[in-house]
């Protein structure tokens, strides 16, 4: 069972995914435009949003734009649009997944299915799918940063921090490799479980974190890019020792 919020501006398209939905035991909340979609996604707990494109006060791309900003919630794109291109940006942009109209219900609900365990599932990779079996159980430390494996808890000496499900799987996976540079190809394959993406996805996610812990790019303690060829997480250096002189 999962908490569901339908974007959709049709009412009987809207009735007609709430009914299943329902029947299928998800709680379900629906809104009718991209501001009310801002809103419920800010303020409620929710577990997946299916997302028309076609609202009345804003285009579901931006929307989801929007929705990004904010948080990290999985989003399915439900539309008559059957662009090519446009579906490809819209994953780009942060879309997990992608219907076209008319769709079944049983197609809806493999999708929902299939959204739903890989977001539950995101920090183990499956190793014949390419990707890195991560373990669960350790405590990270590095420097003054500690990462609770298992409770998905991150602390900065001693502050918890605020963190979103993928700023949280960034950071532990950067942290199991202190001092490594990881690319930016690695990072989309591991962390995002994508093959191919926007390098912006990854800036955005690293300028929110560095954010959090109290740096910025251009003054870096925890988080470093290396130019043209990736970022790595390590301890700050410690100041040097002064240098004590006689009289």
């Amino acid at each position: 069972m999962a908490s569901v919020l339908v974007v959709e501006d049709d009412p009987a398209v809207r009735s007609a995914l709430i009914r299943h939905l329902s029947e299928a035991h998800h709680t379900v909340r629906s809104v009718g435009t991209a501001l009310e979609a801002l809103r419920e996604v800010a303020a409620q707990y929710l577990d997946v949003v299916i997302l028309d494109l076609g609202l009345p006060d804003l285009d579901g791309a931006e929307a989801l734009k929007m929705m990004r900003g904010v948080t990290d919630i999985p989003v399915i794109i439900a539309t008559a649009r059957d662009d090519e291109a446009e579906i490809v940006r819209l994953l780009n942009n942060g879309a997990d997944d992608y219907l076209t109209k008319p769709f079944s219900v049983e197609q809806l609900s493999a999708r929902l299915g299939a959204v739903l365990r890989r977001t539950q599932c995101a920090p183990q990779q499956s190793a014949r799918a390419g990707g890195v079996q991560e373990p669960h159980d350790e405590l990270i430390r590095v420097g003054d940063l500690s990462i609770d494996a298992s409770r998905r808890k991150a602390a900065l000496a001693g502050n918890f921090l605020d963190l979103t499900r993928r700023e949280f799987d960034l950071l532990a996976f950067l942290a199991r490799r202190p001092g490594v540079v990881v690319s930016r190809r690695t990072l989309l394959s591991e962390v995002w479980q994508q093959a191919y993406g926007d390098d912006q996805t990854i800036d955005v996610h690293l300028s929110w974190l560095r954010r959090k812990l109290g740096e910025t790019a251009a003054r870096p303690r925890y988080l470093h890019t290396v130019r043209g060829v990736g970022i790595k997480l390590e301890a700050p250096a410690l100041p040097a020792p002064t240098a004590l002189h006689g009289p």
